[in-house]
């Protein structure tokens, strides 16, 4: 199976998305298409408008509205990466230079908040209130789990509890809104809705874990950003917080000490802890028994191609490279 494959059975639904996208972006300021346009070309899977899609038809959903619902998804996602890499000031993301870091902060904030009304435009269209309701939770939520990691860059006391409630909000919660708006979308049942909604969620706690191990095994170029980047932040991710339950007393001081300090000169001391504390495996085996959770997830929704995608979302989930 491969990543393409996944698009097959919305292929064209995903195209509309696409040209709806680059229609939406349209402003009387050419600045904001041009960050627009520059961030959501920068080579993203758009993973969340096609779970958007892929949920909306496994429900049976027969419409055209789907793709106006996909296209608020990537908005409100492209907003988020657009805050995000100021917030952690970043200058580089899937290999290339971040909007923040061509245009400047204020510039990409002021975009991002444009992206967040247009999306609330687009979904005013949708007129479906449980709909509305679920993503305007589901951004404070978001913009919540932010503020946590803030609060949490920095401190090596940070518990697997404090980093799961963390993902849960910046990552995990748009993965359930898109699964969860394009069942109800489809007028599914409480059952179905339920099913896709907790689809979503460990999907997207999967996704975001493997994104954290990858931080310490992955490679620059196929990643699009620097290996260490989350210590260089500070973030105390998975990796590092069971390092630090299972190490000794001087890997424990050493990591600790990395993650105060936002410090990367032991990045490889601290690659060779992690691996032989075990940690990279078991962020593995969590990551494996979210998809796990998913896949069992799915069990009140009909067998179909569009499920079948789903499925198959999760193992390559696992097998991320970027």
């Amino acid at each position: 199976m491969q990543a393409a494959d996944l698009y097959k059975p919305v292929a064209a639904d995903f195209k509309q998305v696409d040209q709806a996208i680059f229609h939406h972006l349209d402003s009387n300021v050419p600045l904001v298409e041009k960050i627009g346009e520059y961030i959501i070309h920068s080579g993203g899977k758009r993973l969340r408008p096609l779970l958007a899609l892929l949920a909306a038809r496994a429900c049976g959903y027969k419409g055209d509205q789907h793709i106006t619902l996909a296209t608020v998804i990537e908005f409100i996602h492209t907003a988020t990466l657009l805050h995000d890499d100021v917030v952690d000031t970043s200058n580089m993301r899937r290999g290339k230079p971040t909007a923040n870091h061509k245009w400047g902060n204020p510039s990409s904030v002021l975009v991002g908040d444009f992206l967040y009304s247009r999306s609330f435009e687009m979904l005013v269209t949708i007129g479906n209130m449980p709909i509305m309701q679920t993503l305007s939770n589901a951004t404070s939520i978001i913009a919540e789990g932010e503020v946590l990691q803030l609060l949490n860059a920095k401190n090596p006391d940070t518990s697997e509890a404090d980093y799961l409630h963390v993902i849960l909000g910046k990552t995990a919660m748009l993965f359930e809104a898109a699964c969860k708006t394009g069942s109800q979308l489809a007028a599914a049942t409480s059952e179905e809705i339920e099913s896709m909604r907790l689809f979503g969620r460990h999907l997207g706690i999967a996704f975001q874990l493997i994104d954290d191990l990858m931080d310490y095994t992955g490679d620059a170029d196929t990643m699009g950003k620097n290996v260490g980047d989350d210590l260089a932040e500070g973030k105390p991710t998975l990796p590092l917080i069971h390092a630090i339950a299972t190490g000794n007393k001087d890997e424990r001081n050493l990591i600790r000490k990395a993650i105060r300090k936002g410090d990367t000169d032991q990045l490889a001391q601290i690659q060779t802890i992690i691996e032989r504390c075990g940690s990279l495996a078991y962020t593995r085996q969590m990551a494996e028994l979210e998809t796990e959770k998913a896949i069992i997830a799915l069990g009140a929704i009909k067998e179909s191609d569009y499920k079948q995608s789903l499925t198959n979302l999760c193992q390559l989930a696992l097998a991320r490279q970027n």
